[in-house]
This record gives structure tokens, sequence and C-alpha cells, in this order.
């Protein structure tokens, strides 16, 4: 530096940036040029073309000793960018605790605790980027945490939480924060984190007595948020909790009809079992075996159809009626030990039944008219042969559940419904 020519501009801009030697001195926390730079008179207050000073910089970079020089060379101490962000938001946002301990002790700017453009203040952005021991600094010694949302509504907490800081978000509820504040658009942390698929932070913030089933301004819990994304783990915990599994959305649809809408077949399995309501009906009128059907949506229509046929003669809350040895499951059956009698139904259907077999069978079973139109919904090449297979199907999974004889029940089906030939 000491071959740089006396006409040298010292303040000279790049074309890009707007910025000046000054700011690449400190950005790369170079001391020596910073205090050359200095020595030449260099304008300390220069800002690029989105506002940024040097001082910025300094603070931004948790230089502290440039920004030190840059306060003793005359720099603007409550200099702001064009987002109003100030020294002490860049400190709080990179962990730069020896940088605010100066400007609060020694420069005496604790009045530089204020929001920026977006309302945020030093607090919140410390959250927000997972800076613990900024945190804990600002909430002790000085006392500026805050739960002041910024213009969208959005605390300290819901920031942590939405960019998935754990840590933060425990300190903040340990301290005492208040998961249940609701953003302008009525959402909470736990519709954010919902949404992400974080269980950690799900958890966290319901062992913290976050409420499961606040509605946003789409009136959609949670439990839909988590449903929309496919996150299982996340479900199964609002589950656990007891969320309102029946909790309605703007289209009055619940979460079951989501998953059938998006064909979300382990979904729709978590939420038959936990015993959703299979008969309200959105603003179209329509049940979520509707709206499974309308989707063509064939496997997740026999699982809904298997369910309602389940909960006519089972009590789930008792756990009466219900001796199976195996798990509950509505899911297509893949056992080994139903091979026989699912070839046997798929040989019935396919070959010895007629058009209009299968509806009388399906009437003398018990099943309902929405429930044969569901199945009806589906077209193919062959449709009635897999209309009655599917039918069958269904038939035996409660047949299996009930522990009754499925062939003795299916010979006298046939037999009642005048199809002796197949029987």
């Amino acid at each position: 530096m000491k071959y740089l020519g006396k006409s040298l501009n010292v303040n000279a801009r790049n074309l890009q940036h707007h910025r000046t030697a000054l700011h690449f001195a400190v950005a790369g926390k170079n001391k020596e040029a910073v205090q050359f730079l200095l020595q030449r008179r260099v304008k300390v207050d220069q800002k690029d073309k989105y506002g940024v000073a040097p001082l910025h910089l300094a603070a931004w970079f948790g230089s502290l000793e440039i920004l030190k020089l840059l306060v003793q060379a005359g720099a603007e101490q409550k200099v702001e960018n064009e987002e109003g962000l100030n020294i002490m938001h860049c400190a709080a946002i990179n962990n730069h605790t020896e940088i605010i301990k100066y400007i609060i002790n020694d420069l005496q700017m604790k009045e530089l605790d204020r929001d920026d453009q977006s309302g945020h203040r030093p607090f919140a952005l410390a959250a927000e980027h997972g800076c613990i021991e900024m945190l804990q600094i600002l909430m002790e010694p000085y006392y500026m945490a805050t739960m002041k949302p910024n213009q969208d509504g959005e605390t300290a907490l819901y920031q942590a939480a939405d960019s998935g800081q754990e840590e933060c978000v425990l300190a903040l509820l340990e301290a005492g924060c208040d998961p249940n504040l609701l953003t302008e658009a009525k959402r909470s942390a736990l519709h954010q984190v919902s949404g992400k698929g974080d269980t950690p932070l799900v958890q966290l913030l319901l062992e913290y007595h976050a409420s499961a089933d606040f509605q946003d301004q789409h009136l959609e819990a949670p439990l839909h948020v988590a449903v929309r994304n496919g996150h299982i783990p996340v479900i199964h915990s609002l589950l656990v909790a007891g969320c309102d599994i029946n909790a309605t959305d703007k289209r009055s649809q619940t979460a079951l009809h989501l998953a059938a809408e998006l064909a979300k077949m382990e979904v729709v399995e978590m939420l038959l079992k936990a015993g959703v309501d299979l008969t309200l009906r959105d603003r179209q009128g329509k049940t979520a075996l509707g709206v499974a059907a309308r989707a063509d949506e064939v496997i997740i229509v026999d699982m809904i159809i298997k369910a309602e046929r389940y909960n006519t003669w089972a009590n789930p809350e008792l756990n009466e009626s219900v001796r199976s040895e195996h798990p509950l499951t509505f899911k297509l059956d893949h056992r080994h030990g139903t091979k026989q009698l699912r070839s046997v139904t798929w040989r019935l259907a396919y070959e010895q039944m007629k058009a209009r077999d299968w509806k009388r069978l399906a009437e003398h079973w018990g099943f309902t008219k929405e429930q044969v139109s569901a199945i009806e919904e589906q077209w193919t090449q062959h449709s009635y042969k897999e209309h009655g297979n599917r039918m069958l199907l269904i038939w035996l999974h409660g047949e299996e559940l009930a522990q009754r004889s499925p062939a003795k029940e299916l010979y006298q089906g046939l037999i009642l419904t005048e199809n002796r030939k197949a029987a």
C-alpha cells in the first residue's frame, strides 16, 4: 500500500455495488488496510447501493477492533441501510455478542434496539437466525427481550420456529413466551412447523401447551397443513396430542377430505384408524368417500368403505367385537393367509359373475348406495368385473376382522341372490 500514489482517489466506488475500498477492507477484516485508508482521510460513512456503510460490515462480520477504529474516525453510529438495519441488528443476526456489549456498554447506544423496516428488533432477528448466545444476553443482563410482533404479526418465537431453531425456541418457551400468539394470517408457530414437517419442534411446542386446534384465515388447523405436505410423524404427534381430527377448513373439508383428494394413502390410513368422522360433507356436499371417488383414487375409495363398514359393527373406542389376531388396517390385503380366498373372489368376479350380480351381493351384505356408486366411479374395459372383485375384497376384509367364516357367508350370499351356479 505504501506504493499507492498520492493522487489515488480513496473514495472511488466500484460500478457493480458502488462500494469503496473501505467497504472491501472492512469486509475482509483487514485492519491494516482500514488504518491506511483512514489515514488518507477516506469518507467513513459512504454507503453502497443497498445503503450499507462500512460500520454495518464491521458489526456484521464481528470485527470489534475495526468497528472501534471507524467510531473513533467519526462514523455515524446510528446509520441504517435500506432495510432499516443498524449495527445492533447486524451484530444480533450473526451472534456477535462482543459487538453488542461494546454498543451498549461503551457507546451507550441501547437506543439502537428498535424496529427495522419490517418491524424486526435485534432480539427477534437473533431468534430467527439461531443465535442462542445473543438471545440469552439480550434477555439478561440487557433485558431487551420482546414478544412484540413484526408487521406480519410474527413474534420472535414464531420466527425461531419457522426457521427451525429448536434451541432458541426452547429458550424462549422456558422464558415464558406464549406459543399461542397468532400472526396477521391467524397462523400459530405450530402451523409453521407442522407444514415444514419439523417433528421435534412440533412435539416441543405441544409440550409447552401450544394449541393443536387453532385455525388460520383459511380455517386450516395444523393437522390440515401437515396432511397437505404428507408429514406422517407430525400427523401422529398431533393425533396423540388430541387435536380435533374433524376440524373443517374454508371448504368444509376435514383432513381426510384433503388426504383423499391428494391421494395420500398412508395419511388416509392413519386418519381412518384414528376414528375420523366419515359422514362429514364439504361445501360441495361430498364426503371423503365422494372426494376420493371423484379423484378416481380407487385404493382410497376401498379403504374408506372398509372403514365405514367396520364402524357399523365395531366400537373402536371400547375395541368391542374386534378379536382379530392381525393389527387393524384398511389397506390392500397382501397376507399369505388370505391368498387362497382372494383367488376365489377374483375367479368369481372375473369368470362367473354377471354384470349385475355384484350389486345384488353388495346390497345383501349391507353396502350403501353411496358405497356402490363410489366403486362404480372407476371405469375400465371390464369395469363390472373389477367392481365386483373390489366389492368382494372389501367384504372379505370385514369378515376377516369379525372372524366369521368367509366361505360359508359367501355361499349363503350367492344362494340368497339366486346365483346358485357360482355357489
